[in-house]
C-alpha cells in the first residue's frame, strides 16, 4: 500500500500540499535532498544572473545582440541555464510574448517506453531538465502560473514542425541529439521579433556520430552574417572542478 494511501486513511494526507509539491519537487511528497546541508534546489530561485567566465560573458552578449545564437560546449558550461535565464529576462521585460523550450526525446542508453501513463507523462523525464532550469529562475508559484497561461511552453522537437514562432524566445536544448533535418526544420521556425538559442555539445551525442547534425549546421551558420556561434571550453565549466578534469581525458 502506498504511503499516500496510508496517510489519507489516517487523515494525515494534505492534498493541497501535495499538489504544490508535485510540480516543484523532484521526488513528490518526500524530503529527499542530494545534500542534507542544503535545501532542495527548487526551494529558492535566482533573480539576477551573472557570467562566471569569459566564455559565458561572450554568450550573454551574443544573445543580446543576435536573433539566432548557437551555444556549443561541454557539459557544465551553463549553456542551457544562461539561455533560459535570458529568456525569462526578456519575457519579464516585455521584449517577447512567450518562451518556447524544446528538447529532443532521445533515450540516453535506457528505454523508458514501458512507463505507464499518457504521452505527456512518458515525455516528462525527457523534459524535466528544462523544468529544473526554470525553477532556478522563477518561484514555483510564478512558474505554474506562467505555464498555465501559455507564457512558457515546453515541447519535444516533434511538436515544432509546421509552427511559426513570432514574438517568442525559443531555446532548443540538447541539440546534439537532433539530426541535420530536424535542426533545419527548427531553424526555419524563427518568426518576427523572436530570438532562438540552440545549445548542445557535439561531443556528447546519443545518436550515431554521422546522424547528429549540430556540428555540420554550426559550421555552415558560422559564415552567415547576423548569426552568432559561440564555442565554450573546459575553462567555462562551472560545475565541480573534477568535471573539467574528466572531460579532458574522456
Amino acid at each position: 500500500m502506498g504511503k499516500r494511501t496510508v496517510k489519507r486513511r489516517q487523515g494525515q494526507f494534505n492534498q493541497d500540499h501535495y499538489e504544490e509539491d508535485k510540480v516543484r519537487a523532484l521526488f513528490p511528497g518526500s524530503s529527499w535532498t542530494p545534500d542534507d546541508r542544503e535545501p532542495l534546489r527548487d526551494q529558492s530561485y535566482q533573480k539576477n544572473v551573472k557570467a562566471r567566465s569569459a566564455g559565458q560573458e561572450k554568450l550573454i552578449r551574443a544573445i543580446d545582440d543576435h536573433n539566432l545564437v548557437l551555444a556549443l560546449g561541454p557539459a557544465g558550461t551553463g549553456k542551457t541555464f544562461l539561455a533560459v535565464a535570458k529568456g525569462v529576462e526578456a519575457l519579464e521585460a516585455g521584449e517577447v510574448g512567450r518562451i518556447v523550450l524544446s528538447r529532443p526525446a532521445v533515450e540516453a542508453g535506457e528505454s523508458i517506453g514501458f512507463l505507464p501513463g499518457a504521452m505527456e507523462e512518458k515525455l516528462a523525464p525527457y523534459l524535466r531538465p528544462l523544468y529544473d532550469v526554470l525553477s532556478d529562475r522563477l518561484s514555483p508559484k510564478r512558474l505554474r502560473a506562467m505555464m498555465a497561461e501559455g507564457l512558457i511552453e515546453i515541447a519535444p522537437i516533434g511538436y515544432m514542425r509546421g509552427r511559426t514562432l513570432n514574438n517568442a524566445y525559443v531555446v532548443v536544448d540538447e541539440a546534439q541529439n537532433c539530426t541535420y533535418m530536424q535542426l533545419k526544420m527548427l531553424l526555419t521556425r524563427l518568426g518576427w521579433n523572436s530570438t532562438m538559442v540552440i545549445t548542445g555539445d557535439p561531443a556528447q551525442t546519443d545518436l550515431l556520430p554521422e546522424l547528429s547534425g549540430l556540428q555540420g549546421i554550426s559550421e555552415k551558420l558560422d559564415q552567415v552574417e547576423g548569426i552568432s556561434v559561440q564555442r565554450l571550453s573546459s575553462q567555462d565549466i562551472v560545475r565541480h572542478p573534477l568535471v573539467a578534469s574528466m572531460l579532458e581525458v574522456l
